[in-house]
């Protein structure tokens, strides 16, 4: 048979006892284990699996339950597909299933088990070639009937048979394989994905794939491309939209807008900082920070491509963007204060802005080293052209110095100073709180102790009558940023 090697030994360090001992519980009964999917793809390349599948054949579900039991805690995730999870360790054991598709939705589908299946077989319902390969654990064989490792050698990725489209979501699977592995769709697949539509798909699975493209990805735009050839960025008509959308060739000599996105992709890919939450938020700042562009670029009187306030004008595209992605209100949030606040540092460092005006921005987008991290994604984006480090050293040795690179001002006076000098809680605390926090930022103190002078000195004699009363109605606090507030958030910094 051409697609079986004997590779002993060498996986044998990825894995633990606990797989091994799996292994031979089910030979002892005359079944067998294998090792299947991302698990065996991950070792091929020299990777440590973080989670193990293995598909056991020849055996009865029954009996698979009962020697499991024996030695580990089980968890049964839906008896009807086969599938046990231990408790104590990262492995999922199954038994050979065939999957009939009955309706729309990734829940619609007729499963029934069959431990005498072929591995041929058994192998069909799997998306790529590459993670339809199978190891025998204890020997080392290898089972590859669609010949996986060697597209997983020659970088190609390739659908496994006509079942690939009976789930859309894996177009999106194969957008964030290619660019985790570096992978070239094949165009049987391609053409394959362009008649498949992301119906019914919940939320959770889509952005999962938009997590690993982000979170995993070496070269995210190979998966950018693979959606752009697969005409499944009609289905994100913010991307599409970058395509074709022209930039001055002075400062853009890269080329489009698409062009220049899919450059500041990979340029954030290879400065990821291994923190989850922080490279997410800033990942998907980087994808929509030029939303803006097709909104507003056009020829000026001299003929040259300009997109003024493409920052601002960014901020409903890319709520839309993100509004098909997650229902994370505080994500979407940060990520819109990034892009519409990403062309501040350069105003600021053109202008040698004051230390308020810094502190300023700090205060309005969270956190300025997200803000860099954007920005010099950005920068860097416009091939063959050399990044311009002096904005960001700039700003960032500023940051450093006022004590805001990775957090926001702090208040130096809070409503129990206004306490603290005999003054019962008030509506009109919030106000001078506000004041205060205005002057803190503009530097007209630096710290608890000044600010209380200056609070007592400049702030409290203008309110001395108005405390004395028992009610006043409260001013609103300031709106958060909604749609249509991003031109005051940038007037405002």
């Amino acid at each position: 048979m051409p697609h079986l090697t004997k590779k002993p030994t060498i996986y044998l360090p990825f894995l633990g006892p606990q797989v091994l001992k799996i292994a031979q519980m089910v030979a002892d009964i005359g079944g067998q284990a294998y090792l299947v999917g991302g698990c065996v793809r991950d070792m091929l390349l020299g990777l440590t699996p973080k989670d193990i599948d293995i598909e056991v054949f020849h055996i009865t579900h029954n009996e698979l339950e009962a020697i499991l039991k024996k030695e580990f805690k089980v968890n049964f995730i839906g008896k009807s597909f086969g599938v046990f999870k231990l408790k104590e360790y990262p492995i999922d054991i199954s038994t050979p299933r065939l999957e009939t598709i009955i309706g729309y939705t990734h829940k619609s589908f007729c499963v029934s088990t069959d431990p005498h299946l072929s591995i041929t077989k058994a192998a069909e319902r799997r998306d790529f070639t590459i993670n339809a390969i199978f190891l025998d654990p204890i020997t080392g064989t290898i089972h590859d009937p669609f010949n996986g490792r060697e597209d997983l050698q020659n970088k190609v990725l390739r659908h496994v048979s006509h079942k690939f489209t009976e789930d859309p979501l894996r177009v999106l699977r194969g957008m964030q394989f290619a660019s985790r592995f570096e992978l070239t769709p094949h165009p049987t697949t391609t053409a394959l994905c362009s008649t498949l539509v992301p119906y019914y798909l919940p939320h959770e699975r889509v952005f999962d794939e938009w997590q690993k493209l982000l979170l995993k990805g070496t070269k995210p735009s190979l998966g950018l491309e693979f959606l752009r050839k697969s005409g499944w960025l009609r289905h994100y008509p913010e991307l599409q939209h970058l395509i074709n959308c022209p930039q001055d060739p002075t400062w853009h000599p890269e080329g489009d807008v698409w062009t220049h996105t899919l450059h500041a992709m990979d340029n954030f890919a290879r400065k990821r900082i291994d923190n989850p939450e922080e490279d997410l938020l800033i990942g998907l700042a980087v994808l929509c920070h030029d939303f803006g562009k097709p909104l507003t670029t056009h020829k000026d009187a001299q003929g040259r491509i300009r997109s003024p306030g493409h920052d601002v004008a960014g901020e409903e595209p890319t709520r839309s963007f993100l509004s098909y992605l997650t229902r994370n209100r505080l994500l979407i949030e940060k990520v819109v204060r990034l892009v519409v606040l990403h062309m501040r540092p350069g105003e600021l460092f053109k202008s040698k802005a004051s230390d308020g005006a810094i502190r300023r921005l700090a205060n309005a987008v969270g956190r300025m080293d997200r803000l860099l991290r954007v920005v010099e994604a950005d920068d860097e984006a416009r091939p063959p052209l050399p990044p311009n480090k002096e904005i960001i050293e700039w700003l960032l040795d500023r940051c450093e110095m006022l004590l805001i690179k990775d957090q926001s001002p702090v208040p130096f006076i809070l409503g129990r100073h206004l306490i603290s000098l005999g003054h019962e809680p008030h509506p009109l605390f919030s106000q001078i709180l506000k004041l205060c926090f205005e002057a803190q930022l503009d530097g007209r103190f630096h710290d608890e102790t000044s600010g209380l002078v200056y609070l007592q000195e400049e702030i409290l004699p203008t309110f001395k009558k108005s405390l004395r009363a028992k009610s006043l109605p409260e001013k609103p606090p300031p709106p958060s940023l909604t749609p249509h507030t991003s031109q005051a958030l940038i007037a405002e910094v």
